[in-house]
């Protein structure tokens, strides 16, 4: 829980900074690059968090590292921050709480949608366009096949879930009828 406290202290500060050229996504897309990096490279990520290490010896195999993969001055400095300050190893928790804030800002939902089956283009762009006159704002859907379900679909908005599968009306239907017996 502290963790995530100050996650999103930095990704605030972060965020609040990138505001400032309204350049929201590409500042996401860096911590992006640079995080999936440590994710992918499991012996640079312990370099990073481990304290027997001088800081300096980190300092530099992360300029480096930035140099090569061409990250902005901006994003670069934010970056070096949080090795100075030893929050390197939460960079994807700051990242997520930067794109919570970058998702308000740009009024914008990520929503996840599991069918039993494939959707046509057709279906898919209904199911987009009724979800964006349901939240107001702009969805990037993400469709999974859960053969599970039999038919229908389960939406999860945020923290919310609609859940118009057969299975779970079915399931409704066994409750209803068990209660009346």
């Amino acid at each position: 829980m502290i963790s995530s406290n100050i996650a999103k202290r930095y990704a605030r500060a972060f965020f609040k900074i990138a505001g400032e050229e309204k350049r929201y996504e590409y500042y996401y897309d860096e911590l992006g690059r640079f995080s999936t990096i440590l994710k992918e490279n499991k012996n640079l990520s312990e370099f990073l968090a481990n304290p027997i290490f001088a800081l300096s010896d980190k300092k530099a195999v992360v300029e480096s590292l930035l140099e090569k993969i061409q990250i902005s001055p901006l994003t670069s400095n934010f970056l070096k921050l949080l090795v100075d300050k030893r929050r390197i190893n939460i960079l994807s928790d700051i990242q997520g709480c930067y794109r919570e804030l970058m998702d308000i800002a740009l009024k914008k939902v990520r929503v996840t949608v599991k069918t039993a089956f494939p959707l046509t283009g057709e279906t898919s762009a209904r199911l987009q366009n009724g979800l964006e006159r349901l939240t107001d704002r702009e969805v990037e859907m993400i469709v999974l096949e859960d053969r599970s379900l039999l038919g229908g679909v389960v939406v999860r908005v945020g923290d919310t879930l609609y859940d118009g599968s057969v299975r779970t009306q079915l399931n409704n239907i066994r409750n209803l009828l068990g209660e009346e017996i």
